[in-house]
């Protein structure tokens, strides 16, 4: 077993050996095809562009006719739609006043007084930007979107925690949709739903499915044995066993579940706004697109406050205890929201005759935010022109031109023998394989484009997030103020990173990558600092007593016993700055971004499709390869 181990995965030999292999790959790969070697040739194409945009056509002229549509997904269509629109009539029709209230007595139950404020706030100041049809509309989708999840997600949930098989058949699933960026759901949709806020919901109710499934399946994996016992022995079937006792006792988790389900599908339908999705998405993507900086940053904050007010909801219902939720708290519960909607009901109807909130509120932030970013520019353009002259020439533009010009052979073999080096051989294979079909899709350029991009971001983002996390596991009053703001970070959507950037650097890569490496940072911060403090007291005592200085004893000692934790934040982060490429090509950014979102734009779903499996494949070689890596730091 040990000399298979040894071949499998040859941890002990040199990097040189790796070199050599690379070299050797091209130099066999010029010899026995000299006129292919060096670009990938235009011939080996799988012609996945021409085959969906020619399934699209077909979609479009046989939709109305063909079962499939008519009886399946118009039909599904169909009943989306209307929950959709029963939903908003219920938020939008009513006076604004009931909204507000209701929602603040819903947190005042759930979370107390602070939740209760923080959902008023967050209601009013969207209204005082002018959004408040756009927030209920993204509310709406919100509801259906996870609704949608809950009912499909939990059912499969129960499925895996009840038969192994099923867990073992979903795990790769689900593995393979969290590593997916969240564009690539809206590709395949299209194609089914057309363009319009149905598919917008289905996408982000797919995007959403894998935390319900996950802590479906953990909630109820976790239940006691001896209370599962406890039930048989009372002669409970399996039905039963499951609904008055699993389901119970698992409810914590399942809550919990539903936080980590509405969290991801409010950055998924801010996304959606691509394919029609309207509310707060379609206010950033239209201004971030017309360079309206103070109407796109009204926009993000609105999306930015919605995101702080449903985390603390969910959060407090899965704070909550159920053993102490006795009929008679329920029932004064509602009472107290019956009254509290009724009387913000009359008021609102009195007080406002059209139901909407008041146009002649408004918050003048938007004039504001274009003034600064004007007076910015004029005034700091020496720095921002500066740091986006040094990474697009210096940085961007030189790698991007070294991995083009690269012959793809050699690309290709010294990803193949690094993957062998870290994971073994099967590694190397599926590694290979996975950057020929990037080639055979036709992207292979634009993918060294987005490649270059990945590399200099994480570079970037190790830079910070690194000392930074260092800083925080030395001195506790660095880990407290880094703390609120690594929160902040990870709470607001995707989409949203955009903005203030866009607001000093205009459009372009250097955006994209500024957005990524905001996005990837906190969770290199956190894994950096929860590596270091695992280090055993001991050790670090040990070192200090032998005279090491806080310096010598980070550096000997606590990072090189941190490694596994750093190469896990080098993974984290490297797929983190991967999500935001589509999100980059939005405003500007090259590569396989700009291709997935021009081929949406322009409803050339081949083009997306091509443009999304690219990432797709590119997320999965760049994730095993680090993971392996990760696995190797730990042995």
């Amino acid at each position: 077993m040990a000399a298979v181990a040894t071949l499998s995965r040859p941890t002990r030999w040199s990097w040189v050996l790796v070199a050599l292999l690379i070299a050797g790959s091209a130099v066999a790969a010029a010899v026995a095809a000299p006129d292919t070697w060096w670009t990938f040739p235009s011939g080996w194409n799988f012609g996945v562009r021409p085959v969906v945009n020619g399934f699209q056509k077909w979609v479009v002229e046989n939709r109305n006719t063909d079962p499939l549509f008519v009886l399946g997904f118009d039909r599904f269509s169909a009943l989306v739609d209307t929950a959709l629109r029963a939903i908003e009539d219920v938020l939008l029709q009513p006076p604004w006043t009931a909204v507000v209230a209701a929602f603040a007595v819903l947190g005042f139950t759930l979370g107390g007084w602070r939740v209760a404020l923080t959902c008023f706030i967050t209601l009013m100041v969207c209204g005082l930007f002018g959004l408040w049809e756009p927030t209920m509309q993204t509310l709406a989708l919100m509801i259906s979107a996870v609704g949608l999840s809950l009912l499909v997600g939990i059912p499969i949930g129960i499925a895996a925690a009840q038969f192994s098989r099923v867990e073992r058949v979903l795990r790769p699933l689900l593995d393979a949709m969290q590593t997916m960026p969240a564009f690539v759901y809206l590709a395949p949709v299209i194609l089914f739903f057309g363009i319009a806020r149905v598919p917008s919901v289905v996408a982000t109710m797919i995007y959403a499915l894998p935390p319900v499934i996950r802590f479906t399946t953990l909630g109820l994996q976790q239940v006691q044995p001896a209370a599962i016992e406890a039930g048989r022995a009372f002669g409970s079937t399996r039905a039963q066993l499951l609904w008055k006792v699993q389901l119970p006792l698992a409810l914590p988790v399942l809550l919990a579940g539903v936080n980590q389900t509405i969290m991801m599908a409010l950055g998924m339908v801010v996304i959606a706004a691509m394919i029609g999705a309207g509310g707060l998405g379609r206010e950033v993507f239209v201004s971030l697109q017309r360079l309206l900086v103070g109407k796109a940053f009204e926009a993000g904050l609105a999306i930015v406050l919605m995101a702080m007010m449903l985390d603390r909801l969910s959060a407090a219902l899965a704070h909550l205890d159920p053993a102490r939720l006795t009929r008679a708290k329920v029932l004064r519960a509602s009472g107290l929201l019956v009254v509290a909607i009724a009387a913000a009901f009359v008021f609102g109807v009195v007080a406002f005759p059209y139901n909407t909130f008041p146009l002649e509120w408004r918050l003048p932030i938007r004039d504001g935010v274009d003034a600064l970013v004007r007076w910015v520019r004029d005034n700091f353009y020496w720095l921002t022109g500066g740091i986006s002259d040094f990474l697009t020439i210096y940085l961007l533009n030189a790698l991007r031109d070294l991995l083009r010009s690269a012959p793809w052979t050699l690309t290709v073999a010294a990803f193949g023998a690094v993957a062998w080096r870290v994971g073994g051989w099967k590694l190397a294979l599926g590694a290979a394989l996975a950057l020929f079909a990037i080639g055979a899709l036709g992207m292979w350029s634009l993918s060294m484009d987005t490649l270059s991009q990945v590399l200099i971001t994480t570079l970037i983002t190790m830079l910070i997030a690194v000392p930074l996390g260092i800083a925080a596991s030395q001195y506790a009053w660095a880990s407290k103020v880094l703390r609120p703001l690594n929160d902040f970070l990870q709470t607001i959507p995707t989409f949203v990173f955009l903005v203030p950037v866009i607001m000093l650097f205009n459009v372009g890569r250097v955006p994209g990558l500024i957005a990524a490496a905001l996005y990837a940072i906190p969770v290199g911060i956190k894994l950096t600092e929860l590596g270091i403090k695992q280090v055993s007291p001991e050790v670090v005592e040990a070192s200090r007593a032998f005279g090491g200085t806080r310096l010598q004893t980070i550096v000997k000692v606590q990072l090189p016993l941190a490694r596994a934790a750093l190469s896990l934040a080098v993974n984290q982060m490297i797929m983190m700055v991967l999500a935001m490429v589509v999100i980059s090509g939005m405003v500007g950014g090259a590569g396989l971004g700009l291709e997935a979102v021009t081929g949406l734009a322009r409803n050339q779903t081949g083009q997306g499709i091509e443009a999304g499996l690219a990432i797709v494949l590119m997320a999965i070689v760049l994730d095993r390869i680090t993971q392996a890596w990760a696995r190797q730091q730990e042995s």
